[in-house]
């Protein structure tokens, strides 16, 4: 009996199993494999060249450049997202009427698809015929539409603050869950006993919410690093690589140049990173939980 239940176990768990392992495992082992050799996009021969591909990598000033480039990425928006989601989350964790109608529109940015969000900001924001460089003109705060897309400096910023605007709703709602998880009691006692707002916010909210925001930060932060999409629909990397990041180089190496060897290594660097930026947040937050038991 007990053989028969293990066995009906396995064949509902395997279907699942398979797609891991061909969506998963195999594209993970493939570019490890494929970073020691000099496997080309046309050339269906390739042989093994050790680390060839991760020293052309290293050495190659515009993969700094790319990697430079994804930490103030990570960092301004993943700043962003926290401190704007965190806020949202305590406004409305205090209002008391038509809570879901301002979750429902606050929430609608990250409702709509990737690709969407791109061309519509790419709309608003084009120097030529864009509704907020036209606006600005005719509004007389400049003479001259501001290239907000093709001047390095204001292309990052406002990348940065689309993916703020973008991810923040997502920080938001799961912030909000976990504040309605802390116990009334606490607060009704914390007032009788005279503690100021502030006091009650780092005693008692930041104690019950920090491994959630924690866990957010980490997955976030894997997301932000990792993100492809939003930057190369909007700017393609540039201008003049100034919005390049690593995945967006890696696909100009694979897609590019045909160099899939070369991209797999820098697929394998960018997956040693992330790995290492986890495992030290991990250690933070086990630590919370273990000061929380």
């Amino acid at each position: 009996m007990i053989r028969n239940r293990n066995l009906t176990r396995w064949i509902f768990v395997l279907p699942a199993m398979i797609i891991v392992g061909l969506l998963f495992v195999y594209p993970f082992f493939s570019s490890i494999f494929y970073s020691f050799t000099n496997k080309h996009l046309i050339m269906p021969n390739y042989r093994f060249v050790g680390f060839d591909n991760y020293i052309n990598v290293l050495s190659d000033p515009n993969f700094f450049t790319a990697f430079f480039n994804s930490l103030k990425w990570t960092i301004f928006s993943l700043v962003g997202q926290v401190l704007v989601g965190f806020v949202l989350a305590l406004a409305l964790h205090r209002v008391r009427h038509f809570k879901k109608l301002y979750r429902t529109l606050l929430i609608v940015p990250w409702a709509f698809p990737t690709i969407v969000i791109a061309f519509s900001w790419q709309w608003i924001l084009n120097g030529v015929y864009g509704y907020l460089p036209n606006m600005i003109v005719k509004l007389g705060l400049m003479d001259v539409a501001p290239a907000f897309l093709t001047d390095s400096t204001w292309a990052f910023i406002c990348l940065v603050f689309i993916n703020v605007w973008f991810g923040a709703p997502m920080i938001m709602v799961n912030i909000l869950s976990a504040l309605q998880t802390v116990s009334q009691e606490q607060f009704e006692a914390a007032k009788i006993d005279g503690a100021s707002s502030w006091q009650v916010f780092r005693y008692i909210t930041l104690p019950h919410i920090r491994v959630v925001v924690g866990l957010l930060v980490v997955l976030r932060t894997v997301w932000i690093f990792n993100n492809f999409d939003i930057i190369y629909l909007i700017t393609g990397g540039g201008p003049s690589n100034a919005t390049m990041t690593v995945p967006i180089f890696a696909y100009n190496l694979g897609w590019g140049t045909k160099l899939i060897g070369r991209a797999s290594a820098v697929t394998v660097l960018l997956f040693l990173f992330l790995m290492t930026i986890c495992f030290i947040y991990f250690k933070i937050i086990n630590k919370w939980e273990k000061e929380g038991r």
